[in-house]
């Protein structure tokens, strides 16, 4: 470790010097280029290969980047209780920026709005696998909505993906069940009150 840190000083002095000294050793110009190869070593160690199901063209990002794995766009994912008129709630489009974890698990921040840089997410859906929903008691079961019969009523989309790489995933994601929990009723502009779970098993069909 220290010889590593002693080599990431001696390049810094080298981009800015054109020498430096690393214990009894110069390092000159022209061994610059072998500093950088042992950095872009260390660099490519700290970037996390993304998983190769839910995010098929297999992006590198740096792990503090996060939420790059999946785009989801689905309607039927806001709140419509008390609304005089549910179709542009039913029929608004919530975009669902996922990151898929080694356990099979993703978590997906939910904006309602779009997600252009001001663009706050309002909660997040919680995704396991078969064998994790297997595993919760009966009592939760209900708060989870199985992807097979949801993904069509939501009409979801992966507008990131090509024709060929969404019909490849399809399959994997339909075996999954969610869980919305908001922290944020939508018409706010802070959250309010107590986070809430949507019941998507309840909204109705639209057309």
């Amino acid at each position: 470790m220290q010889n590593s840190i002693k080599w990431v000083i001696a390049s810094l002095l080298v981009l800015t010097t054109g020498t430096a000294c690393s214990g009894n050793k110069t390092v000159k110009q022209s061994d610059a280029s072998s500093v950088q190869e042992v950095l872009a070593g260390i660099q490519a160690k700290s970037l996390r290969p993304y998983n190769s199901t839910f995010n098929p063209r297999q992006k590198e990002y740096p792990n503090h980047l996060g939420f790059n794995d999946l785009h989801i766009q689905a309607i039927r994912h806001l709140p419509i209780e008390g609304e005089k008129n549910i179709k542009p709630k039913l029929h608004n489009i919530v975009h669902h920026h996922c990151k898929a974890y080694d356990d099979g698990a993703l978590i997906c921040l939910m904006f309602h709005g779009g997600m252009k840089d001001n663009d706050k997410p309002i909660g997040f859906e919680y995704i396991i696998n078969k064998a994790q929903y297997d595993s919760l008691p009966a009592t939760e079961k209900k708060h989870w909505h199985y992807h097979k019969v949801e993904v069509p009523l939501a009409k979801a989309t992966f507008p990131d993906l090509t024709k060929d790489e969404a019909a490849k995933l399809l399959p994997a994601v339909a075996e999954t069940y969610g869980k919305v929990i908001y922290i944020q009723h939508p018409d706010d502009k802070l959250p309010i009150g107590q986070p809430y779970i949507l019941d998507v098993h309840s909204m109705p069909n639209v057309d």
